[in-house]
C-alpha cells in the first residue's frame, strides 16, 4: 500500500491492520465450519501437515493449550511455481498471549540476511522454504528471532485466486493506481487480487509495499469469509482450503486454540522492521537487519511469550 513520505503518518498506515491475522480466519473461520459440516474432517485432513519434530528446541517445557501457555505461529504465505517448491513469498510471526489477551505480529522482510539453519551458509530469509520446506524456514526463523516456533501455518500465494474466487470476490481500498487497477475501492477476482498482491516494480516502497498490499488482501479475505453469504459457498471454500492450505496443527490444538485464546486477536501490536539498510553481496541485494531494532523485537517477542 503506498505510503506518504511523513513518517509519523507512514508508521500509522503500517499499524492499520492490526485487529485480525490470516491464523485466526483459519481457526476462527475454518473450525467454525469443521464443527457445523461433515465434509469439514477431509479438508482438515488435507491441511494438516505434520513435521518431524515435537516441540520447539528453544523450549525447555512443552506448552499445554488447556493452561493458556503463550503461543508462537510462523505463517508462510508461499509462492510456488512449476517443478519448483517455490519461496516463501511472506513470512509473519506471531506470540499470542492469552493471560493479557494479546497478540504481537512481526513481518520478516523477505530478503533478510540470514543464517539457513542446517546449510552452515547465509542466504535470504525466504530461500529457506525452497532449501528445506516448512521445517527449515522454521528452524532459520527461530534462530533469527532467538525465539520457540510452535506452529506454522502455509498458504499457497498462488491458491488466493481460488479462495478469493470461492468467495465471490473481495474488496480492497487502493491508495494508487497503477496497472489498470484504480485508485480507491476495487473489486477483485481471484487472478485480478493475485496480480494486485505480486506488483512490486511501480510502488515506491518496493517490496514492503507488496507486503502491505497482501495485508489487506488477507484481511479482505477474513472480512468475507465470515459474513453470512459465505455459508453458501461454503463447499467451493473447503476445496479451496485443502488445496491451498497446511499447517501443522491438529484438532484438538484448534479447537483448544479457539477456546482459549481467541480474544487475543481483538488486540493485536504491529511489530516493524524498518531501520535495515540494502546490500550488496555477489551482484545480489540483500537486507541487513539493524542489529538494535532486531534485538529489541527479540526482547519484546520473548517477553509476550513469558520467557524472560
Amino acid at each position: 500500500m503506498f505510503k506518504p513520505n511523513n513518517k509519523s503518518r507512514k508508521t500509522k498506515k503500517k499499524k492499520r491492520w492490526v485487529n485480525r491475522s490470516l491464523i485466526f480466519f483459519i481457526l476462527l473461520g475454518v473450525i467454525y465450519l469443521v464443527v457445523f459440516f461433515p465434509k469439514a474432517s477431509s479438508t482438515l485432513d488435507n491441511i494438516h501437515q505434520p513435521i518431524e519434530r515435537e516441540a520447539s528446541p528453544k523450549r525447555a517445557e512443552k506448552i499445554v493449550l488447556e493452561e493458556k501457555n503463550p503461543i508462537s505461529v510462523l505463517l508462510l504465505g508461499v509462492d510456488e511455481r512449476e517443478d519448483d517448491r517455490g519461496r516463501s513469498d511472506t513470512m509473519i510471526v506471531l506470540t499470542i498471549n492469552p493471560a493479557d489477551q494479546s497478540t504481537k505480529m512481526v513481518s520478516i522482510p523477505r530478503d533478510t540476511y540470514t543464517e539457513i539453519v542446517g546449510l552452515d551458509m547465509s542466504d535470504k530469509i525466504n530461500h529457506a522454504y525452497a532449501f528445506g520446506g516448512i521445517e527449515m524456514s522454521l528452524d532459520t526463523t527461530e534462530n533469527l528471532l532467538d525465539i520457540p516456533i510452535d506452529y506454522v501455518v502455509q498458504l499457497n500465494m498462488d491458491g488466493f485466486k481460488d479462495i478469493i474466487d470461492a468467495l465471490d470476490g473481495i474488496t480492497v481500498n487502493n491508495s494508487f493506481a497503477f496497472d489498470g487497477f484504480e485508485k480507491g475501492a476495487i473489486t477483485l477476482t481471484g487472478d485480478e487480487a493475485l496480480d494486485y498482491v505480486r506488483m512490486r516494480y511501480q510502488d515506491p516502497n518496493g517490496d514492503f509495499g507488496r507486503q502491505d498490499r497482501q495485508k489487506q488482501v488477507i484481511k479482505s479475505i477474513m472480512t468475507e469469509a465470515v459474513s453470512a453469504t459465505t455459508l453458501f459457498n461454503y463447499p467451493k471454500i473447503f476445496d479451496a482450503l485443502g488445496k491451498n492450505v497446511k499447517t501443522n496443527m491438529e484438532f484438538n490444538a484448534m479447537i483448544d486454540i479457539q477456546s482459549n485464546y481467541r480474544e487475543a486477536s481483538k488486540n493485536v501490536e504491529q511489530l516493524i522492521f524498518e531501520k535495515g539498510t540494502g546490500e550488496t553481496i555477489g551482484g545480489i541485494w540483500y537486507y541487513m537487519m539493524d542489529e538494535d531494532e532486531l534485538a529489541a523485537v527479540k526482547d519484546q517477542l520473548k517477553e509476550h511469550l513469558q520467557l524472560k
